[in-house]
């Protein structure tokens, strides 16, 4: 079993204006540098056939390059129940486009659907029972994020591997819009 998910990687230089506002929440656990990403489809635990599969249905998409952009931030959960802060991406037909024809190859190596509304974000901190107020304050300070256009010319399809601390991702395909 691997666990598999399609994503576009961020650019260093993006990724170091986001590191730059990774202070201010105690006990934030802050994504390093190459971390940062935009999921398209996170697929899950699937046989190593199946993922084979997925490959070769990734490596089928056509979709011309297109730009992209961060835009405000924000957080997931209410509460003592916020879990994450992230950088919001702007709105995209393009990138919509591309999440449901990830979702579309998914469906077609026999994966159950994602029924959740896709909201592209970059996570930027998972968090563990925050002070409401504190995360309030940060999402104040940097909300009025605006990053320069990102081109999309990959994306790319990464295993994540779960231990004792964060997450690891390591780049199993990449595969070129034309």
């Amino acid at each position: 079993m691997i666990r598999l998910f399609a994503a576009l990687s961020i650019p260093e230089e993006i990724g170091l204006a986001l590191a730059r506002r990774q202070h201010g929440v105690e006990g934030a656990r802050w994504r390093p540098l190459d971390a940062l990403h935009v999921t398209l489809r996170f697929f899950g635990e699937i046989r190593e056939d199946l993922a084979r599969d997925l490959d070769a249905e990734l490596s089928g998409l056509r979709a011309a390059p297109f730009d992209i952009g961060l835009e405000g931030v924000g957080a997931f959960g209410e509460g003592p129940d916020i879990h994450a802060i992230w950088a919001r991406v702007a709105d995209s037909a393009q990138l919509g486009r591309l999440a449901r024809a990830c979702e579309t190859a998914a469906r077609r190596v026999g994966l159950k659907a994602d029924t959740r509304h896709y909201r592209p974000h970059v996570t930027l901190a998972y968090l563990r029972r925050p002070d409401p107020a504190e995360v309030a304050a940060w999402i104040q300070a940097n909300n009025l994020l605006k990053s320069p256009p990102i081109r999309v010319a990959s994306f790319g399809l990464y295993s994540s591997f779960l231990g004792g601390g964060p997450a690891h991702y390591r780049l199993e395909a990449s595969y070129p819009l034309r």
